[in-house]
């Protein structure tokens, strides 16, 4: 914006502004970092829209980690019979999983303590998000999770703290050496802010098959920068031999714009498209809006570590979940119900940054028109997210 240095009259002046003001408002700002801070985050509460009740899709990949979690969680007890244990979930959002996370981690660590006749250690535990995250949701949970971990574990558990830990993961979080075990599930795949240079992304949402190859590569290239950044901070602020398991929606093509990681955003943007050949939206409110994200391959998590150099790996591993994420289709409405509850979900992940982009008044126009695709896309294919988790060691 230019400041008007001539003298002119107050009322030519007054227009001026207004004219401005008015072009401010049809051309939407792309989100940057700041701005992802205040406008990316999961519904809160508890209502139907809700993240903590259309998490699903989450909640099956904390059990399918549940495993690997367990093994890393044996493995650096039994490598340093520490006296206090700190463990953090990255992206904790507002529903039940990292309470899930937190009550694996404790009662693995207490059988170990059992079978190996030690005291139990003390436990610090944390939960991180962005600061618009619903945090409340979680510790007013707090008590009666505490309540029913200690009855499950009837020779007790040692003495548990927990802190809220508001602030992006593309920065550092805690102090030096800090913490032994970090988390992360459906996190990382969302970036520090909307690539540069990508305004030729035309009726894409994030990257697609017509999407052209300069913004797959910016695309690329700030997932690299945000993911290598991640690694440094984490590497600084967990101990020698600590453990850190993350897990990323990602894809098993080496294709960034491939279909088994952008189609469900390809369904969001034709839905948007809809409504903009429908006059419901402006063309060019759909061509400034991309999202902060990135589906990631195995080789391409694997390079990023590898580069850093901080961390070994112990383990990589591609995971599938279903859309639905039921395994048997044999509800007689399925694919209606699932296009339900995966909207639903999306909903839940993605309002707040369309709210902020388009306004509230198209939202429930646009997930009406999203279940409607995806449930008739879900009746034809076998959808599914692909899943990267590596499980990591700090080196000394």
């Amino acid at each position: 914006m230019r400041f008007d240095q001539t003298h002119r009259s107050t009322k030519v002046k007054k227009k001026k502004k207004k004219q401005r003001k008015s072009e401010v408002e049809i051309k939407p700002r792309k989100l940057r970092i700041m701005e992802v801070a205040k406008v990316l985050h999961m519904n809160g509460g508890v209502g139907d829209a809700s993240y903590a009740n259309n998490s699903f899709v989450q909640q099956k990949l904390i059990c399918l980690t549940k495993p690997l979690r367990e093994e890393a969680i044996k493995s650096l007890y039994c490598g340093t019979l520490p006296r206090r244990l700190a463990m953090a979930d990255l992206g904790c959002s507002s529903g039940q999983h990292a309470l899930i996370v937190v009550s694996d981690f404790i009662k693995t660590v207490e059988k170990l303590c059992l079978e190996l006749n030690h005291k139990s250690p003390e436990y610090k535990v944390f939960f991180n998000d962005l600061p618009g995250n619903d945090f409340n949701n979680i510790f007013k949970s707090l008590d009666s999770f505490k309540q029913k971990l200690c009855e499950e574990m009837e020779s007790g558990i040692g003495p548990c703290y927990f802190f809220g830990a508001p602030g992006s993961f593309y920065g550092r979080i805690f102090s030096n050496q800090s913490v032994h075990f970090i988390h992360s599930s459906y996190s990382l795949q969302w970036l520090s802010k909307v690539p540069e240079c990508i305004d030729n992304n035309k009726s894409n949402i994030y990257l697609g098959r017509t999407s052209p190859s300069n913004v797959v590569r910016a695309y690329y290239e700030q997932y690299q920068r945000d993911f290598s950044l991640f690694l440094k901070c984490r590497a600084e602020e967990l101990v020698e031999g600590g453990r850190m398991i993350l897990t990323i929606m990602g894809r098993r093509s080496d294709d960034p714009s491939s279909k088994d990681g952008c189609y469900i955003w390809e369904i969001m943007a034709t839905a948007l498209n809809d409504m903009v050949l429908q006059g419901i939206i402006k063309e060019e409110q759909l061509d400034t809006f991309n999202i902060p994200f990135y589906t990631p391959s195995p080789s391409e998590v694997k390079l990023e570590v590898l580069k850093e150099g901080s961390f070994a790996i112990n383990c990589l591993e591609v995971s599938v979940v279903h859309w639905s994420a039921w395994d048997e289709w044999s509800v007689l409405d399925f694919e209606s119900e699932s296009g339900y509850n995966l909207t639903q979900s999306m909903r839940a992940v993605a309002e707040s940054m369309l709210v902020s982009h388009f306004g509230e008044a198209i939202i429930d126009e646009l997930f009406s028109r999203y279940q409607e695709i995806l449930a008739d896309r879900m009746s034809k294919e076998k959808t599914k997210f692909i899943n990267v988790t590596i499980l990591l060691t700090r080196k000394p």
